[in-house]
């Protein structure tokens, strides 16, 4: 079985996330090799990334989320350094702005929906509206209850019109979680990313485990798949991403188009 069959949210299933094991390595435990294998998959999205560019046929839309610390930067940083940064671009969607709540919730997300030929990446997302806000109660009940539809009919109409969109939730224990957290105490070079909001969130995990079962139940689409990657081991956690990435990339069964001019008539002095 493939590694994203393996870890999609199959539409209509429902999801509970005590049953998907964060540790979980598919049965690969050799490190080395597994990094290896990576290396070879980011050459591999590099020349992919070039083909999709010159065809210009389609986007692809990468959605990361995850509980705070379970490795939205590192995925970038590891696996995203694959691609051409002249083709792709990274989002990261902090709390709305005054004037983007002014607008609807998925008004800042439209802006930076990547182009033909391109790639976006997105740290957080318009997921945050049903997850953060669901969460904190930033909206009514009702509000955020509406906005799985929303989500469902604005991801199908950015797929209609040739973004190809994979969604990946970043799964970790919360044992892993304290780990992390720890970690980043103790290590000066990491002192910046610690902040208290993160320890706020960390008391309210059973309510964002609910928040994410939903999102994942109600908007893992045929045209907008949900991953839920097991994360707890960041070696496999890149591989993870990188095979789903190449996979998909892969089956567009891309083409370099055809020269716009007869080369034959061209002449060099």
């Amino acid at each position: 079985m493939s590694l994203g069959k393996r870890f999609l949210v199959r539409p209509g299933t429902k999801v509970r996330l005590a049953e998907h094991d964060p540790d979980d390595t598919a049965g690969f435990e050799d490190k080395d090799a597994v990094r290896k294998i990576l290396a070879k998959n980011l050459a591999q999205l590099e020349k992919l990334q070039y083909l999709m560019y010159a065809e210009s046929r389609r986007a692809l839309l990468i959605v990361l989320q995850g509980m705070d610390a379970s490795g939205k930067d590192g995925t970038i940083r590891h696996v995203m350094d694959g691609f051409n940064p002249q083709g792709c671009s990274v989002t990261s969607f902090k709390p709305p702005t005054a004037e983007e709540l002014k607008h609807d919730f998925l008004w800042r997300i439209h802006k930076a929906i990547p182009g033909r030929g391109d790639i976006g990446i997105f740290n957080r997302s318009h997921y945050e509206d049903v997850l953060v806000a669901r969460v904190h109660g930033l909206v009514p009940k009702p509000v955020w209850k509406g906005r799985y539809e929303q989500i469902n009919a604005f991801e199908k109409t950015l797929a209609d019109s040739g973004v190809a969109i994979l969604k990946f939730m970043l799964h970790i224990s919360k044992e892993e979680q304290r780990r992390r957290f720890q970690e980043r105490i103790d290590d000066p070079h990491k002192r910046w990313k610690v902040a208290p909001s993160d320890f706020a969130d960390r008391k309210l995990w059973s309510e964002y485990r609910k928040a994410y079962e939903e999102a994942l139940d109600r908007c893992s689409r045929p045209w907008a798949p949900w991953f839920v990657i097991p994360s707890d081991h960041k070696w496999f956690r890149n591989f993870a991403v990188s095979q789903i990435l190449v996979d998909t990339l892969k089956a567009f069964d891309m083409k370099f188009p055809k020269p716009a001019h007869d080369l034959s008539k061209i002449r060099l002095e």
